[in-house]
């Protein structure tokens, strides 16, 4: 029985699941979901997820929301081994350490500054500010670590990695910090599907900020 999977191709939340998915050989029943059209408003959708946010998956009876648990979720129940999502309690910690940074410092960071290009703006210097401060975090958890929480790769790599691509897609400039563009070319090399996945919400992305840009002048 496959997963079913309600997402859209813009959004990085998805992404990470498509990405996450492909790393285990999952082989999703996909079911696009259109937000701007109101799709997850549907009564049919409120069943299965009344928070109506993406991505959800419906597994064997299991209805989940919000990407990292998803993550966790998956890599928990189809891993071949334990790399992914550690059972040791120690790693395991680091890495929800990290998943808890992306949902609380880092993503937060990044959703202002592409709501402000949305709405056809420039992010202001704060704005620019509380990005580069999360930046510099994460260039300091990379520091001598070939992965966000260790030597190897888990789920919080692939958490972050999509909204630190998604940035550099924007022309935000990484240059400076050298551990975040090591780890970044790495994680591309290195998870399956990344260009294919990536190159197609960047440009989705990139459309949707056209769209919005248009609205709003």
């Amino acid at each position: 029985m496959k997963i079913d999977l309600y997402y859209a191709a813009v959004s990085p939340s998805c992404q990470v699941v498509l990405l996450i998915g492909k790393a285990l050989g999952l082989n999703f029943n996909l079911k696009p979901t259109n937000v701007h059209d109101k799709e997850h408003l549907s009564s049919e959708f409120l069943k299965i997820n009344p928070q109506h946010c993406i991505p959800t998956i419906v597994d064997n009876g299991l209805n989940l929301w919000e990407s990292r648990a998803i993550l966790t979720y998956l890599a928990s129940q189809y891993g071949k081994d334990d790399s992914l999502y550690p059972k040791d309690l120690k790693k395991r910690a680091i890495v929800d350490q990290r998943l808890y940074f992306d949902i609380g410092t880092l993503f937060p960071s990044i959703r202002q500054y592409i709501v402000k290009l949305m709405h056809g703006g420039k992010p202001d210097a704060e704005e620019v500010t509380k990005v580069e401060n999360s930046y510099e975090l994460l260039d300091k958890f990379l520091e001598g670590e070939e992965w966000v929480a260790g030597s190897n790769i888990t789920v919080a790599d692939y958490a972050i990695v999509v909204n630190v691509s998604v940035m550099e897609g924007m022309g935000f400039d990484t240059s400076k910090y050298h551990n975040v563009g090591r780890w970044l070319s790495k994680a591309k090399k290195t998870m399956v599907g990344f260009s294919e996945i990536q190159e197609k919400g960047i440009d989705e992305l990139k459309k949707l900020i056209t769209s919005h840009k248009a609205e709003h002048k």
